[in-house]
């Protein structure tokens, strides 16, 4: 499963990097620091999955989080979204916008873990052979 990466936080993305690069069938293929950067990437990197920062900064206008998805679903219908954030209340807000799952960064490493898990496991049963 191709993974990309979208957090502001440097030493974030290389955690859980290192944290997916335990696991067989998971490959990183790119991260982004902000929303402009993430919204040219993901048409070119073309993850299965994005683990994204519900507060990414950018240029986009409106709420951050909500006018990502809305974008990514427009130009990437298939790929799945794991919102990750530091506001736990913000999970709600991006499972009622779109999102797959929502981890909170104050989780452990297990929650985020399960979640891309699930993620894969899904895509695999989907998947016709």
């Amino acid at each position: 499963m191709r993974v990309l990466l979208a957090d502001d936080q440097a030493w974030l993305r290389s955690a859980v990097r290192l944290l997916l690069e335990q696991e067989p069938d998971i490959e990183v293929v790119g991260e982004a620091g902000e929303a402009n950067v993430l919204l040219s990437l993901v048409g070119a990197a073309a993850p299965d999955l994005l683990l994204l920062d519900w507060e990414l900064p950018g240029t986009l206008s409106g709420a951050r989080g909500e006018c990502i998805l809305n974008r990514l679903h427009h130009c990437c219908p298939n790929v799945s979204v794991i919102v990750l954030s530091g506001r736990p209340e913000s999970g709600t807000h991006a499972l009622d916008a779109g999102a797959d799952y929502f981890v909170s960064k104050a989780d452990p490493p297990e929650a985020l873990l399960a979640a891309v898990l699930n993620v894969r496991r899904s895509r695999t049963s989907l998947r016709v052979d």
